[in-house]
């Protein structure tokens, strides 16, 4: 049983994704990892070839300004990257995510145990949102609770919409078995000159040029929304990613007491609590 890695990144450095840390923390269960590089405008790919990893395999790529609409070129990104692997399985990572050591026997475990198993075509991953610093996680509906990470190596599984799952060519959702493993999702911790760089070049992704002057243009920084409904983070943080926290240099202020909860919310996050159930929740997969 082979376990193949599979990732994209573009401007990895000038956006400050943690896009080596997010490679290392996959490494050791993966037998290969394939990385697909853009068109850069920074050392994102001599920083990947610094690390020296033979499991590696880097795949050049320049992205297509005509998949603007919709984020459809993330998921090209990811198709070349699926079509490159050679594992029974390929476990998909993102540019601003990281996997936790503690779950990596549970990715392998899962992995052996449910080769023979056609019917199985991927695990779902549960989610940590951090918003603003590594301190704090996301608690609205906002944040999805659970995503498709590991697939099945086959040629009719594909990427789906601006990546952020997968399905079949013909549209079907995968059927998938959940593994207790979590994504930590860093996409909202980051530099606040950075995560306005962020806004400016990722952003016209899904939204024409009249939008991006609306919302995004006109200042130098972005402002971390400090009622965002957030709570503090008790647990620990994977071991890949301790020298970047450490090397965080912006404060992110944040008082729970401010903050306005709407009473549907509030009402659908107890539920939650209770039961587990997300009313009306978003699902792009068919648990088994």
């Amino acid at each position: 049983m082979t376990i193949s890695g599979f990732t994209f990144v573009k401007n990895g450095e000038i956006l400050e994704y943690p896009f080596i840390e997010s490679i290392q923390s996959i490494l050791p269960v993966c037998d290969e990892v394939v990385v697909v590089v853009g068109d850069n405008d920074d050392n994102t790919k001599s920083r990947i070839l610094a690390l020296n990893e033979p499991k590696i395999n880097i795949i050049d790529s320049v992205w297509d300004p005509a998949l603007r609409k919709g984020g459809q070129v993330l998921a090209q990104q990811t198709n070349i990257a699926l079509d490159h692997i050679k594992g029974d399985w390929g476990l998909y990572i993102q540019a601003d995510e990281v996997l936790h050591e503690r779950y990596l026997p549970a990715i392998l475990a899962a992995a052996k145990k449910n080769l023979n198993e056609s019917r199985v075509e991927g695990f779902l991953f549960a989610y940590r949102h951090f918003y603003g610093s590594y301190d704090y996680i996301g608690l609205s509906r906002d944040w999805y609770r659970n995503e498709i990470r590991m697939v099945r190596n086959l040629p009719h599984i594909r990427s789906y919409k601006d990546a952020q799952g997968f399905r079949t060519i013909d549209n079907r959702k995968l059927r998938v078995k959940s593994i207790e493993a979590e994504m930590y999702h860093y996409g909202w911790v980051r530099s606040p000159l950075a995560q306005q760089k962020k806004k400016e070049m990722v952003n016209p992704l899904w939204h024409d040029d009249e939008w991006m002057a609306e919302n995004v243009f006109g200042g130098d920084k972005f402002r971390y929304n400090r009622r965002e409904w957030l709570s503090i983070f008790e647990g620990t943080h994977p071991k890949v990613m301790q020298d970047r926290i450490e090397k965080m240099n912006w404060k992110f202020p944040y008082d729970a007491n401010k903050i306005k909860i709407p009473l549907k919310e509030r009402i659908s996050f107890w539920l939650e609590r209770k039961t587990g159930i997300r009313l009306g929740e978003y699902k792009n997969y068919d648990l088994i």
